[in-house]
């Protein structure tokens, strides 16, 4: 079986290769896998410091060749989007039933693909916020995976929703996404300007975070989900809670999350929610999975917004 493995020998670190045929447990479905997506935890680590042939892999969608002995999950032929924390680039999976949800007719494997990390973060995130009808939002990062599907979750929830982004050429795709306003900041900097807001999700960590903390109302929320700048926070206790008085911080770390909650149970909530035309993933680029040495550094170099797609095949 062909697999997606990291080989230190390759520029790239990620090659195509071979791995075991999968033997699916009594709970488990046997998956033929269609499409993946790529997500920057996953390449990080198989970049820095994986050892030789562990394969990477969040996000992938398919179709069932065999369904579960046990009777559990849908039934042989249907197509599914799934979540596994790691080992998703093959193609075939064993996958347990909680971690799969049936695609309506109307979404495709590649569209599908994007949901279980971005989206399941994305979806969690709000969630902290309660109901979001009528309350301001912030999403930082919007031109990412993540915010990507923050900002038009948000708005379709009722939020006045503000999307922040790095640089002024990402501005039209947040504002495509549905954003009521904009902003151009590399840490939040505006944020103050432009809020105070009842919920803010934030991924990009150091001085971002600090600002974000700062431009909480009174009992808004800051979900942080993420340090892509890899830079610690620094902030007076007292600018974090006064003027503003019971704000929180919440950690949100989307693997031990799915231990408790099926993944299932959200991936069903976005497919529904592209079916019906409410949320629309963006794929920027979408090709073989043989070019994954290729797409994976253009990814890593944050050369990619929204999300990449590879055909298995």
């Amino acid at each position: 079986m062909r697999a997606i493995i990291v080989d230190p020998a390759s520029p790239s670190r990620l090659v195509l290769g071979e791995a075991p045929d999968p033997t699916p447990l009594p709970h488990q479905a046997l998956i033929r896998v269609e499409a993946i997506s790529l997500n920057q935890g996953e390449i990080r680590r198989a970049m820095d410091d994986a050892p030789a042939g562990w394969i990477p892999g969040w996000d992938f969608a398919g179709t069932i060749e065999r369904a579960a002995a046990d009777g559990t999950g849908p039934a042989a032929g249907a197509r599914v989007v799934g979540f596994l924390p790691e080992g998703a680039w093959r193609e075939r999976l064993a996958v347990a039933t909680r971690s799969l949800a049936v695609l309506p007719d109307g979404v495709s494997t590649a569209v599908a693909s994007t949901f279980p990390v971005a989206g399941l973060t994305a979806l969690y995130a709000l969630a902290e916020g309660g109901l979001l009808a009528g309350k301001r939002v912030l999403i930082n990062g919007a031109s990412g995976g993540v915010g990507h599907f923050a900002v038009q979750l948000a708005r379709a929830s009722g939020a006045y929703t503000v999307a922040a982004v790095r640089r002024e050429s990402q501005r039209r795709l947040a504002e495509a996404d549905g954003a009521d306003r904009v902003i151009v900041s590399a840490a939040l900097a505006e944020a103050r300007d432009a809020g105070p807001f009842d919920l803010i999700v934030e991924s990009a960590g150091g001085e971002a975070l600090a600002n974000a903390l700062r431009s909480l109302a009174s009992g808004g929320i800051c979900v942080t989900c993420g340090n892509s700048s890899r830079s610690p926070m620094t902030i007076d206790p007292f600018e974090f809670f006064y003027p503003q008085g019971q704000t929180r911080l919440v950690g949100l770390y989307l693997l031990p999350l799915l231990e408790r909650v099926p993944p299932s149970e959200g991936l069903g909530r976005l497919a529904g929610l592209v079916d019906r035309g409410l949320l629309r993933p963006r794929i920027e680029v979408e090709a073989p999975w043989q070019e994954i040495g290729a797409i994976a550094q253009r990814f890593q170099r944050r050369e990619i917004t929204g999300k990449a797609v590879l055909r298995v095949s």
